[in-house]
């Protein structure tokens, strides 16, 4: 299962997966009224990158993550925070043991939860009126575009499942994002929030990147080897020694109906 490979190597994505803008997390606070002691259950939370932020805005977190290896790092780097538990637990497992809290927060993680399950046992853990707040991270077009149009070639050479001529838009809207909050019943309108940002990479530093990605990880060895050469190939000798990422960070917000 392609949601269980981020643990295999925790330090890494601890080193190299990109965190979350700082204004992102001050919409949060204003949309799903969170402060000082506000509970608050985070889903996915990897090592701690969007845990960390929620803690210095003095919340009471539950931090969750699949992976006994990533809980591990997570509690390292939230030592100084004694109102921060993390958890090594499959959401879709583990049951609560002290009453509701007032938002629920899954970064970029949200999508590998059993459809089935998700919004139903959120809108449980959740007071009337608490928010869940779902936080995706898009590559759209911008950056050094060239590269990644000459990337898709060593794709389409080395990954057969790779989409033939896909190409970067900077389109990141999932209608179904919001038709699921509706399906389930228990949430009020949704609140979406974006916020654009760059990050450069050397090869070394863009191949640890794609290291932290589940697709990468599940590639045979002797195809991600090939991969990985065309495309430092691309970036030392084609693109100067570094390249650039565009982001786009999404964040929705919905309340929990009475």
């Amino acid at each position: 299962m392609l949601r269980t490979t981020f643990g295999e190597d925790a330090e890494l994505y601890d080193r190299c997966r990109p965190g979350y803008p700082p204004r992102m997390f001050a919409d949060l606070a204003g949309l799903a009224g969170l402060g000082p002691h506000a509970r608050v259950l985070e889903i996915g939370c990897g090592t701690g990158q969007a845990t960390l932020p929620l803690a210095r805005l003095g919340c009471a977190v539950v931090a969750m993550d699949l992976s006994p290896e990533m809980a591990g790092i997570a509690r390292r780097n939230l030592t100084q925070f004694p109102d921060v538990t993390v958890v090594a637990s499959a959401f879709e497992d583990w049951q609560a043991s002290n009453g509701t809290f007032d938002a629920v927060l899954s970064a970029t993680a949200f999508h590998w939860l059993d459809p089935d399950v998700r919004m139903i046992k959120v809108a449980d853990l959740l007071r009337p009126g608490g928010a869940l707040g779902i936080v995706s991270t898009h590559h759209i077009a911008g950056g050094t575009n060239a590269f990644f149009a000459d990337a898709q070639r060593c794709y389409e050479r080395f990954d057969p499942t790779t989409p033939p001529d896909l190409r970067l838009t900077d389109d990141d809207e999932t209608p179904d994002e919001a038709a699921e909050f509706e399906r389930s019943g228990r949430f009020g309108p949704v609140e979406f929030r974006r916020y654009e940002w760059q990050q450069s990479y050397t090869a070394d530093k863009y191949l640890n990147l794609l290291m932290t990605y589940s697709g990468n990880r599940a590639l045979e060895p002797q195809a991600r080897n090939g991969l990985f050469a065309c495309l430092t190939h691309l970036i030392d000798d084609v693109y100067g020694g570094q390249i650039t990422k565009q982001y786009r960070t999404r964040l929705a917000v919905a309340h929990k109906t009475p």
